[in-house]
């Protein structure tokens, strides 16, 4: 990885950006699988195809920059600002966000955005960069050393990194509830793919052993609306049975309900009486 990296998109196309692709790639694909619905988006880096695996008909990308149109030549793309998408509000089902937020210059108005485009119980899936990981440490030391005018950075010198307990944060004083939480790529910071393929080892021990200092987090969130109850879809519906009251005509003589127990009884009818 010789020279300077400036962005993302040159990034992904080195051996650590291309290991952090394939990762991220089969991570969106086993996360929506299972999402239904009917309109879904994904904010940005064009070369991941987080759709692809989805089986929502209606598919979209938004890219923040138009040179990167060429690089989704096979997708419906859009290119705007992500603070400010052109959906209307609760019309999608599922948004992912590819290091979007960390990219964004406001990410707090890009989350409030797919807030407001999702429809309640909808999904947001979202990566970006771990700051508590070794690419993290090493990223923070080339920064210190770029003020002095020596070395290079290791990822990409755009955007803000966005810690993963952070995002939570955020997500929570939006009505976001986490559903599940993960990390991955846990191989050193090193530049070339041999170097990459003899720590091979460290990804399943680093799900085991220090699952929380991966190269990058995996959030999927759920937007949740206060005092909403979701019914259920009836199939079936049986007929509603009229229950009007109806008279019956009775010929016999009316008999109480139920007769005091000290009542004495009835006296016997007499000839001479029924014939008065």
């Amino acid at each position: 990885m010789s020279g300077q990296i400036i962005g993302l998109h040159d990034w992904l196309e080195t051996p650590p950006g291309r290991y952090l692709l394939a990762w991220e790639q089969a991570a969106f694909d086993r996360a929506v699988a299972d999402v239904f619905g009917y309109h879904a988006l994904q904010m940005g880096v064009a070369e991941l195809e987080g759709l692809r695996a989805s089986r929502i008909q209606h598919r979209w990308l938004t890219l923040d920059e138009p040179r990167s149109l060429q690089r989704a030549p096979q997708r419906v793309a859009l290119v705007n600002d992500f603070s400010a998408l052109p959906f209307a509000e609760n019309s999608l089902d599922l948004v992912l966000l590819p290091h979007a937020l960390e990219l964004s210059p406001d990410p707090h108005a890009t989350l409030r955005e797919v807030e407001r485009v999702l429809v309640p119980e909808g999904r947001a899936v979202i990566c970006g960069f771990n700051a508590a990981s070794l690419w993290g440490l090493r990223q923070r030391r080339a920064r210190l050393y770029r003020r002095l005018g020596l070395g290079r950075l290791y990822l990409p010198a755009e955007g803000d990194f966005i810690g993963y307990w952070r995002l939570r944060d955020w997500l929570r004083l939006l009505s976001f509830e986490v559903e599940s939480g993960r990390f991955g790529c846990y191989r050193p910071a090193v530049d070339s793919d041999s170097m990459l393929g003899r720590f091979s080892w460290m990804d399943p021990a680093g799900e085991r052993c220090w699952p929380i200092l991966g190269a990058v987090y995996f959030v999927v969130a759920v937007k949740r609306v206060r005092g909403m109850r979701l019914l259920e879809t009836r199939w079936k519906s049986k007929p509603a049975i009229a229950s009007a009251p109806v008279s019956v005509a009775s010929r016999g003589r009316k008999r109480p309900i139920a007769e005091p127990a000290h009542a004495a009884p009835a006296a016997p009818l007499t000839s001479s009486q029924g014939t008065r």
